[in-house]
């Protein structure tokens, strides 16, 4: 396994990471036995890094038992503290931090989100409290309760900057892959700060889970499978202090730990082939629909944006299972291209101008046959 330095914190973070927002479950129920085997099987292979969050359900529970094998400071383990109630106080927010800290028996995190999915305008809003939950979150690192404080955010760039422009921020926790990387410039600020990345998402939320020989070969020989592929280019980036994969079997941990383990990185060369394939994609793609939704709502619930990007998912990526199964998904909610009336409302509203109807006919023809 790989080791990288987590900023200026000291600690040497595992490459891979370990995801637990989804722990193997049926029907959202944590198979507890069978999550605890994928963790420590995890951490038997390396990973010294352990994510969960306060609502995950019964992921903090199943993540402090499954720790209980190994000593304390073997392991960097991190929660986050959702502040989506409104309830911006320091009394609200020490209680959520303890009641983590008390399901997974802890007396401490190593790293803490003490916002998790801040948004720029409820981040400010909440710095109008007298006693707001701030003052507590410097109170509780000063306590020795939190060890290094970081933040989870899906804000644009621009905001997740500012954020770490506030001064006590040691690190974020944003989402970055081979599809979306919107955020490269924040990953470039943070290396250059001496602040830790964690990365989400590194194959899509599973998305490039999907086989896809169009992406496997964007390298020269190929890789072995799209999400190979998709964890050795985050891995690439020397921003990235860890990428966080939400593995759910004993399997993905043991081929997800043999790509973080490899200590050839994807060569500039490749990377600069990588990107220029993707951006010539999204050219593609953007033809299709720019994802503007100025054509929303349809009076008949049709979906517009998930049916084009399923099928941008299908023709230019070629991940046909998940283009399938977002679909399938579509159809159950009767908001898939064949619910379309043709009444080209939207075709009125689009700034691009284009034959929604008409693309939406064949998105139905092609997505209903493999559906």
């Amino acid at each position: 396994m790989q080791y990288r330095d987590f900023g200026k914190t000291g600690l040497k973070i595992s490459a891979l990471g370990f995801g637990a927002m989804r722990l193997p479950n049926i029907m959202n129920v944590i198979l507890e036995d069978e999550a605890i085997a994928v963790i420590q099987r995890a951490f038997d292979l390396g990973v010294n890094f352990l994510d969960t969050a306060f609502v995950y359900g019964e992921s903090e529970l199943v993540c402090g038992k499954a720790l209980k094998k190994y000593p304390r400071d073997k392991i960097i383990v991190s929660s986050k503290n959702p502040m989506w109630d409104k309830n911006y106080t320091d009394t609200h927010w020490r209680r959520k931090l303890e009641l983590s800290l008390k399901r997974m028996q802890l007396s401490y995190f190593d790293i803490y989100a003490v916002w998790h999915d801040v948004r720029m305008d409820a981040y400010l809003e909440s710095k109008k409290v007298e006693n707001n939950w701030l003052k507590e979150a410097l109170k509780a690192k000063k306590e020795g309760i939190l060890k290094h404080l970081i933040i989870s955010c899906h804000d644009t760039p621009e905001n997740m900057i500012k954020l770490f422009e506030e001064g006590y921020l040691e690190g974020m926790i944003l989402q970055y892959n081979l599809l979306d990387r919107v955020n490269e410039k924040v990953i470039e600020y943070a290396h250059n700060n001496g602040l830790g990345i964690a990365v989400m998402g590194p194959v899509a939320g599973g998305k490039l889970g999907s086989p896809s020989p169009e992406i496997q070969g964007l390298i020269p020989g190929g890789s072995k499978s799209t999400a190979e592929l998709a964890l050795r280019f985050v891995l690439s980036n020397q921003g990235v202090s860890t990428a966080m994969s939400g593995m759910n079997t004993v399997k993905m941990v043991e081929e997800n730990c043999a790509v973080a383990s490899s200590e050839k990185p994807l060569s500039e060369k490749e990377l600069k082939g990588i990107q220029a394939a993707l951006d010539e994609k999204k050219k593609l793609a953007d033809l299709y629909c720019t994802d503007c939704k100025y054509c929303m709502p349809c009076p008949n619930r049709v979906n517009i944006p998930a049916n084009f990007s399923a099928m941008n998912s299908f023709r230019l990526y070629g991940l046909k299972e998940h283009a399938k199964h977002v679909y399938k998904h579509l159809t159950e909610r009767k908001a898939s291209a064949e619910f379309c009336k043709e009444c080209k409302k939207c075709e009125e509203k689009c700034p691009q101008k284009i034959k929604i109807s008409e693309q939406l006919k064949e998105v139905a023809l092609t997505l209903k046959e493999t559906a």
